[in-house]
């Protein structure tokens, strides 16, 4: 059955002569990737005790998440958390299959905290927070969409649509190569920077600010003055890192909000603001590539915590972003390339209603020169959806 793959010309400037381009990205330890995080855990948790106890992955979805702050007091030198931070899991999971028993419930609760384990290292898991489990069941007409029909790929579970865009802009690249930086580079060196960071970009023609919220861990900070300390080396480490990136002007700055005449900092216990105030969802962070970014179309939809076999929310998402990707890699000529997926519920997911692809040639080449090529990469990428599951749950692509 052929496919309904459209592929169209756009006739816009290209982002990078664009004036005004928006970026931003939460990183691991903001309130709502923290909600990602976990969410997206526990599926993946889910789907491998589904395989080992009943040879496939059975129907779960616990992308309903909710993290809400508790209240601390940050002191130079180690404060105090007053009030935990609570964790709600819901969602629904299978329990019972062909009288075989999963321990649900218990399987979310310990992967929960074993994320926050592995994500906020000054965490103390047994003062700081609460963690609560309410998952339900899920409802019979979407378990029975979520039986595939013999001999063809798993059923969408809604009407939906994912999408990807590729390559990513100077400012969309320096965010996420930054947010990384920091994890793998800056923090090991210096534990005073807390995981808890926000990254907003803004290129203004050729100048790009990096405006980074970053909670600073009180345990490691002497006083005001070392707290200063850190928010410069947080600078210059953005500031000396988008030099590889861009040849545009690059104003970095940390903490916006201090007052230091007051005293008043982004100073934290456990390098989280979920910590004080903060609440965080799963869904209302970055999207599956990483970033936020209003000057591309994106779904609102929630990846983290759904599941990997057949919701649409989830898979065509990542897929739209991976051919992207592709396409952009391996297709000569491409300026910018946008990618949507719909679905039907019911029908199967290498099918969809409409795969609908945008392409900015670059100057001096036509759409009918590449289109037989990126069509050529859409289907081979439909007819191998099923991968996405493998890769999912592998642990081999992103959610937030």
């Amino acid at each position: 059955m052929k496919r309904n793959i459209r592929i169209e010309e756009l006739h816009q400037v290209p982002l990078e002569q664009q004036e005004i381009e928006l970026v931003e990205r939460k990183c691991l330890g903001h309130p709502d990737s923290l909600a990602d995080g976990v969410a997206e855990s526990i599926s993946r948790a889910l789907s491998m005790a589904y395989l080992e106890e009943c040879g496939a992955i059975l129907h779960h979805n616990t992308d309903q998440g909710e993290i809400v702050a508790g209240e601390s007091i940050p002191k130079y030198g180690g404060g105090k958390v007053m009030r935990p931070i609570y964790m709600l899991i819901d969602g629904r999971a299978t329990r019972e299959f062909d009288g075989i028993m999963i321990p649900t419930d218990a399987i979310a609760v310990e992967t929960a905290r074993n994320y926050f384990r592995a994500t906020l290292s000054n965490l103390n898991l047994e003062r700081d927070i609460i963690i609560d489990c309410r998952l339900g069941t899920g409802s019979t007409d979407l378990r029975d969409v979520f039986r595939p029909c013999q001999g063809t790929a798993p059923r969408a579970n809604d009407t939906s649509f994912g999408v990807g865009h590729a390559p990513f802009s100077e400012t969309e690249t320096i965010i996420r190569e930054l947010s990384d930086s920091i994890d793998t580079s800056l923090r090991p060196r210096c534990p005073a920077i807390g995981q808890d960071i926000k990254i907003m970009g803004l290129r203004d023609g050729d100048t790009i600010t990096l405006t980074i919220a970053c909670a600073i861990v009180d345990r490691y900070c002497s006083g005001l003055s070392q707290y200063l300390e850190y928010k410069e080396v947080l600078r210059e480490h953005a500031e000396v890192l988008a030099r590889n990136y861009t040849r545009r002007n690059v104003i970095v700055q940390v903490n916006t909000a201090d007052d230091i005449n007051t005293g008043s900092v982004f100073l934290t216990v456990t390098g989280t603001s979920a910590e004080m105030g903060d609440d965080g969802s799963v869904g209302r962070g970055n999207r599956c590539n990483g970033l936020i970014t209003p000057n591309r179309p994106m779904s609102m939809e929630a990846t983290s915590g759904k599941n990997p076999v057949n919701h649409i929310g989830k898979i065509y998402n990542i897929l739209s972003t991976l051919l992207a990707q592709e396409c952009a890699k391996d297709v000569e000529g491409i300026e910018e390339i946008y990618i949507r997926l719909l679905s039907q519920i019911g029908h199967p997911i290498d099918q969809p209603l409409v795969a609908g692809i945008q392409v900015l040639p670059r100057p001096g080449v036509s759409l009918t020169e590449i289109g037989r090529e990126i069509e050529g990469i859409i289907d081979a990428g439909l007819a191998d959806v099923t991968c996405i599951t493998e890769k999912i749950i592998r642990g081999d692509v992103k959610t937030f």
